[in-house]
Order: structure tokens, then sequence, then C-alpha cells
């Protein structure tokens, strides 16, 4: 027996929304990242298929939930600590690889297993959902293609894009993926209170 909610519309129906409300998912796309990797409970949740049809948009609150939670790997913050396993306490960089299919990620169990810092959740939503590199139903882009001029010009987007996706210093995508969260807040702020003086 499979029991089965609607939770609402999959993540991919918003490809094409207005840019303010893919700005506000990508937000939250990348607060989730935050909150499986670093929470009080001291266990991170990596997401090992991240892919459009895995998260769901809720039609009455406009929130971000994952929908298919099957392939998550559990890692016990707490008993690494303990445990020490060699170079647990060296941060561990995901590895950026080209693929050819749809939402494909590269990792390590072992290291994901025994590392305390790890950049796995916030590589695989830029990789697979937001960036240029996120191939989805033969589409590329991801869920923040095609932005407004204004911010398409200023480059800080794509900047903070392709360091969360391919960094290209040592623990770039540490940096990138706050700076790319402040960036989203402060474009949804600016949206909201723009869409208020209306």
């Amino acid at each position: 027996m499979v029991a089965v909610n609607y939770v609402g519309e999959e993540l991919w129906s918003f490809y094409n929304a207005p840019w303010e409300k893919r700005v506000d998912l990508a937000r939250q796309l990348m607060d989730i990242a935050e909150q499986l990797t670093n929470n009080d409970f001291d266990f991170a949740l990596y997401l090992l298929d991240v892919s459009f049809d895995n998260f769901a948009v809720g039609p009455r609150d406009g929130k971000v939930i994952v929908v298919d939670a099957e392939n998550v790997l559990v890692a016990d913050k707490r008993l690494i600590k303990q445990n020490k396993p060699e170079n647990y306490d060296v941060w561990y960089e995901s590895r950026f690889e080209e693929c050819d299919r749809e939402a494909c990620l590269s990792f390590s169990k072992d290291s994901l297993c025994s590392r305390v810092t790890v950049d796995h959740n916030y590589y695989a939503v830029c990789q697979n959902l937001l960036s240029r590199y996120a191939t989805w139903r033969g589409t590329t882009g991801g869920l923040l293609h095609d932005p407004p001029a204004h911010i398409s010009k200023d480059g800080q987007l794509e900047a903070l894009l392709d360091e969360c996706t391919r960094p290209k210093k040592r623990y770039g995508r540490f940096q990138a993926a706050k700076e790319l969260r402040e960036y989203l807040t402060q474009l949804a702020a600016a949206s909201s209170s723009s869409a208020s003086a209306r």
C-alpha cells in the first residue's frame, strides 16, 4: 500500500513563473540547503537526488517542500566529532562534473559521512535547480534563467551561481552559497517592496 498526499505543484511548473516568484523559490531552496546542512540537531541531511520533481510549492503559502526524500543521506555530526575519522575537521568540497543527463550529482558517501563541514546541499541546489548548468525536460538555465536586464548587467547573480556550482576558489562554494542566500533575500525584499508600492 502506498499513501499519497497532494502538497502542491511540482517546482518544475514554476520554471517560467514571473521573475519575482522564481527569486523567492530560489531563496527558499537555498534556505532548505542551509537548514538541512546546519541545524540545532547536529544531523546533516544530504539530498542525493535533487531535481525539479522532488520539490513542490504549497498552494496556499507558496512554501517550497521536499516531496521525495527517498534518497537522503543522514550524517550524525556529533558522532563524527566524537569518532574523529581522518580529516573529519577539514571542509569537504563537492566536485563539479559536467554531465549530459538531467539532475546529475557526483558525491562520495564516505566523505559525506566522515566530515563535519560539507558543501553538498549547496552544490546540489545550485547545480541542478538554479544555475545555467541545470537541465530538466529539455531546458537549460535553471530556475533563475533569463534575469531582468539590470540584474544580468551587474553580473553578481551569475558570478554567485557559477561559484556555487563550479567554484574557482578553495572553499568558494561555502562563501558563494552564503552570499547567494543574502542576495536572493535582497532581491525578494526589493521586489515585494516595489509590488506593495504599486
